[in-house]
């Protein structure tokens, strides 16, 4: 590949990134390929192709797939009606919404709810994503209570007020590109200065594990900026907004990770908070590779309302 290909697919991979968050922020708006390929700057036709190369979805596959996931991480964390939940994701009525909520999870939004009882919904995995048979009740409570166990004996949990983070990231689909979107970010931050010990790389998840498959999952590969910088065509900048998080501290092996999130989630349950609609993320404090347990210092951090 030559390198004015190159900056032609990173041009490419820039204007994509705008359109994920325009598509995030208008998930209740009418969401045409004319509206998306102007933000894109791209004709319809063209950006049809593109955003397919990309992602591996068409436009229509993917904002459906949003809408559907999201839906479902409300009718899980928050207490408003399936109508509600329809409406807010841009559905006419209830049964259009239902029609494909069942088409995607093969069980309707409200069976989805009964199975998934809200206070633990981060335990239980859905049938039609991994084929398993859901625990028995006695099982599903051993579950509970070992996660438990494991929050209380390794992490530190704070509820903090944060502040605004300003950040420089790459786009990173699906767990096993993020490696190379550090990598990409790495190569763009070391010869500008930003790399040091003090550092702090951070990972922001758009998706949920517990309901996007993980290699669909989009999350951001992105180093905290303590002053401005121009960047180049693939990598973005963004923001964390201000507000108030649950911060899980752990020290951990990588195969723990999935356990610790699922851990903090059922704190955050069982204490009374309710996830705001903003993305969580990880903060590293360490390169694990340098740990002489191969362990991660990390912080998990759940927006809170």
């Amino acid at each position: 590949m030559t390198v004015t290909d190159k900056q032609i697919q990173a041009d490419y991979k820039n204007r994509i990134n705008r359109v994920f968050e325009f598509i995030d922020e208008n998930l209740e708006s009418d969401l045409s390929l004319n509206t998306i390929s102007e933000i894109a700057f791209f004709s319809p036709f063209h950006f049809h192709r593109i955003f397919k190369f990309i992602t591996g979805e068409t436009l229509n596959e993917y904002i459906t797939r949003r809408r559907i996931e999201k839906s479902a991480l409300d009718l899980l964390h928050k207490n408003i009606s399936t109508t509600e939940i329809a409406h807010k994701f841009g559905y006419s009525d209830n049964s259009s919404f239902s029609r494909t909520f069942k088409k995607y999870f093969g069980i309707s939004p409200t069976e989805f709810k009964k199975q998934n009882p809200n206070r633990h919904s981060k335990i239980r995995q859905l049938k039609s994503k991994n084929g398993q048979e859901y625990p028995d009740y006695e099982k599903y409570i051993c579950v509970i209570n070992n996660l438990k166990n494991w929050i209380k004996m390794n992490a530190k949990i704070e509820i903090k007020e944060m502040p605004k983070m300003d950040l420089a990231y790459v786009s990173s689909i699906g767990s096993q590109n993020l490696e190379s979107a550090y990598g990409k970010l790495m190569q763009w931050a070391t010869p500008k200065g930003l790399m040091n010990d003090q550092t702090k790389m951070i990972t922001i998840y758009h998706d949920s594990f517990k309901v996007t498959e993980a290699n669909k999952v989009r999350m951001s590969a992105s180093i905290l900026l303590n002053k401005p910088v121009e960047t180049d065509v693939e990598i973005g900048l963004t923001s964390i907004e201000p507000g108030k998080f649950i911060v899980g501290s752990f020290e951990i092996g990588l195969n723990e990770f999935e356990k610790s999130w699922t851990g903090l989630f059922v704190w955050m349950n069982e204490n009374g908070y309710k996830k705001a609609d903003r993305e969580p993320f990880e903060i590293y404090h360490n390169n694990f590779n340098e740990h002489p347990q191969r362990k991660a210092i990390v912080d998990f951090c759940i927006p809170i309302e």
